[in-house]
Formats: C-alpha cells, structure tokens, sequence
C-alpha cells in the first residue's frame, strides 16, 4: 500500500533573519489544484530546468485532471454519478488512492472522510453569510456521509456505493503528486538538487542544507521556527491560512467530518518524514483531525519523524523521535 501525503493550503517560504546566499537555479510557479505550486532546480541552466520543470508540472496537472471532483469528465465524476446501486469499472490508479482514504477512514474513526461534499456547500455560505449552519442542516449533511457506504472490489477493481455518498480524493493528490514526482527524478537521477512545493507541502530531490519555515498563524510575517534537514519531505495542514469569521469567532476551513463541524484549537502541523519510499508515511490532514496528542503517540512509531503543532492561540508543541533526522530552530525574538 503506497503512503501519500495529503494536505492542504499555502506555501510556509517564511524569510527571516540572516539565511546563506543561494547558489544560482531555474525557478518555475504555478498554480495547480487552486494551490501555488513551484519548482527550483539548483545549478541547472534555463533549458535543462525548464524540461525538467515542464515535465512535472505535465504530471501535476494530470493527476488533479483526471481525479478532479468538478470536472465533469473525471472519472471521479463517473463513479459519483454511477456508483450508487451498480458497480463501475476504476483505475488501478484510482482504486490505490481510494483504499488509502479508507484507511485514513478507519484510522481516524471517521475523522477524515472522503464523502464530505454534502457538508461543503454549508460552511462555505457560513463564511459568505458570516452565520452559523444550522444545527438541523448539520445532521442531514453527515447522514448523507460515510466511507462506510464505498464497497470495493479488488480483483475486479470496480467500485459501488450502498447510498448516494460522493468521493472527492482531492486531499490525497498533492501528495500523490510526490509520489510520482519522486520516482521520476529517481528513474532520471538529474545532477542536481531539485525543490518542489505544492501547497504547504515540500519534497526534495538531492542531499543539501534544505529549510522549511513555519510561519505564526496570527502574522504573515513572522515565523515560528525552521525545520532544517538533509533530504526527505515536509507536509504541511493549515486552519489559519484559509480561515472565516463566522458570528465574531474564527474557524479553521478544515473540518472534522465525524462531528460535522471546524476542528478546534488548531492553527497549523507541519511534519517531517526522512523519505517518500518508506511506509512511514501519512498525510499531514489526516493527523491534524485526530488532535494533537492523538497525532504524536502515531508519529512516535514512524522512525525519522519531526512534527511542529501550532495550537489555536499559537502556542508551539514539538515531537521528534529518537531517530529524527531533522533540526527544528525556533526563530528568534519570537520568545
């Protein structure tokens, strides 16, 4: 079962204080999956990184085509509207990334779950209206919710729903996006480091001194700290950089999708796995709905590990385990 990582929103590139120069390497952004999207390539000339670049983000875009909720000619589309009381034919593509989201499903009790379209619409007029959803319109919504209603074949590797649930895989493509990426570049084995980022999240390509900022969640400017490593990737779940004020009180764009409501007390997890080949993988959402004790007892068995919990006043929680193979500094004069 591959690991992907999964997460959400914006870029934490925080620049403070004193950093080394740069050496010189081709840059190209985006935006893909309605996240920036980038990728540098150190030393490479223009030619060299822009293939390299092109065919990424070739990939990227791809990926967030062909498993798209919206697009109507998605196969996700497909399943949505067929799955219902018949079996439809998917993808060993799609069948991979389905069983990861049920997984993540059990895992968290029903914390995280891929059928929340019902919900969607009534929090995003919550922030339009700045009102609360109704409790009532809350409890429908959550009825019509549950990986528990997906039957799957896998010998035959098609997909039926046993009510009219909707999947949307959307939170598992970034990091699917990795994946593949990851395996290209190693397939190529290019010359030269390379730096990828979608979203809050960063993988890296070639060993060097690589920084990943934490920004404060109650100022764009400031940074909480930096996670220094020598390779591997760094995954990234926000409430703070896409929030709303609902009735005077600010709730997270990320929901629980057992209670059917904002998850509480949280501002951001930023996490750090060693490599993208191993098993100790898991994506940076699916940790941030279990709650912050809950997320470091399961990191604690994932050999390499370094977390950073930002609570929802922006206090700071640390884990790394014995075997942690990166640095956190926390910023100074922020303390």
């Amino acid at each position: 079962m591959i690991k992907i990582i999964a997460t959400v929103l914006a870029l934490a590139l925080g620049a403070a204080g004193c950093r080394p120069k740069e050496e010189a390497g081709y840059v190209q952004k985006t935006f893909i999956m309605n996240v920036p999207a980038l990728i540098k390539v150190y030393g490479a000339n223009e030619a060299a990184g822009k293939a390299l670049a092109d065919e990424v983000f070739a990939e990227w875009n791809r990926i967030s085509s062909e498993f798209s909720y919206s697009d109507p000619y998605s196969l996700t589309s497909l399943v949505n509207k067929k799955a219902y009381g018949e079996w439809v034919k998917v993808d060993e593509e799609f069948l991979r990334l389905l069983m990861l989201a049920l997984d993540y499903y059990r895992i968290t009790d029903g914390a995280f779950d891929v059928t929340f379209a019902p919900l969607w619409p009534l929090w995003k007029e919550a922030a339009s209206t700045r009102k609360m959803p109704a409790k009532e319109d809350i409890r429908k919504a959550l009825a019509d919710i549950g990986s528990d209603a997906i039957q799957v074949d896998v010998v035959r590797k098609m997909v039926r729903f046993t009510k009219p649930v909707q999947v949307n895989l959307g939170g598992l493509l970034r990091g699917y996006c990795f994946e593949r990426t990851y395996k290209m570049l190693k397939a190529k084995a290019p010359p030269y480091p390379v730096e990828m980022r979608l979203g809050g999240n960063m993988l890296v390509y070639g060993e060097r001194n690589w920084e990943y900022g934490v920004m404060d969640p109650h100022s764009r400017n400031k940074r909480k700290g930096a996670l220094w490593f020598r390779e591997g990737i760094v995954t990234s779940s926000s409430g703070r950089d896409i929030f709303v004020e609902i009735e005077g009180r600010m709730y997270s764009h990320i929901l629980n999708l057992k209670t059917g409501y904002p998850i509480e007390n949280f501002s951001n997890l930023t996490v750090y796995f060693p490599g993208i080949e191993s098993n100790n993988f898991m994506a940076s959402a699916v940790l941030a709905v279990m709650g912050r004790d809950k997320a470091f007892k399961l990191l604690g068995g994932m050999k390499g590990v370094t977390a950073v919990w930002v609570d929802g006043v922006g206090q700071l929680s640390v884990f790394a385990n014995a075997a942690s193979q990166a640095r956190w500094e926390e910023e100074k004069g922020l303390f």
